[in-house]
């Protein structure tokens, strides 16, 4: 976790809804989102979307979300890229943690996505963390094994299956990388 020593105030979620821009909140510690993702970012998060959205038609329960907040605590929103929920039921807000949680990595937010986000899914237990390299045209896909992620693997051209989510749903990387090949 950032050091809170560092922080000069420590905000909540009530000063966090009436910030401007693109934020997370993490510990009481306000970050900055990175500008708006590039083409490719946003291009591999419409695909992954669009694959497991056309998963879930017989699913009732599970939806498939882009950039969502996800309020882990009063002092802790996050706001991942990707999330497949089930049974949530707040309309504002995520409040419970999503069974799979994908983040597009990008130089400036790589730390906080591979370090303090993993952190956080994982003590939240979140089934599976992906993180995927647009530049190298790679996922990593991690699952929660008891009380610690599990890396799965690195995935260039292989599809996954997620068994352990309340929808089993999958993901061909092969598909999801094709048109950046």
């Amino acid at each position: 976790m950032p050091s809170l020593a560092r922080a000069i105030e420590f905000y909540t979620y009530d000063d966090y809804k009436q910030w401007d821009g693109n934020w997370e909140l993490i510990a009481g510690m306000p970050l900055a989102m990175a500008p708006a993702p590039m083409r490719k970012h946003q291009s591999l998060a419409t695909v992954i979307i669009t694959e497991l959205h056309n998963q879930l038609e017989e699913c009732t329960q599970c939806e498939v979300l882009g950039e969502i907040d996800y309020k882990v605590s009063d002092d802790t929103i996050l706001k991942p890229d990707i999330v497949l929920t089930c049974g949530e039921t707040n309309e504002s807000y995520l409040t419970k943690s999503p069974e799979i949680v994908v983040e597009i990595i990008l130089k400036s937010t790589a730390k906080r996505d591979e370090k303090y986000k993993f952190e956080i899914y994982e003590k939240e237990k979140v089934t599976y963390y992906i993180l995927v390299y647009p530049n190298d045209l790679r996922a990593k896909v991690y699952k929660l094994e008891g009380s610690k992620y599990d890396k799965q693997g690195d995935f260039l051209n292989e599809s996954y299956s997620f068994e352990e989510t309340t929808c089993k749903v999958n993901l061909d990387f092969e598909r999801v990388f094709k048109r950046f090949r």
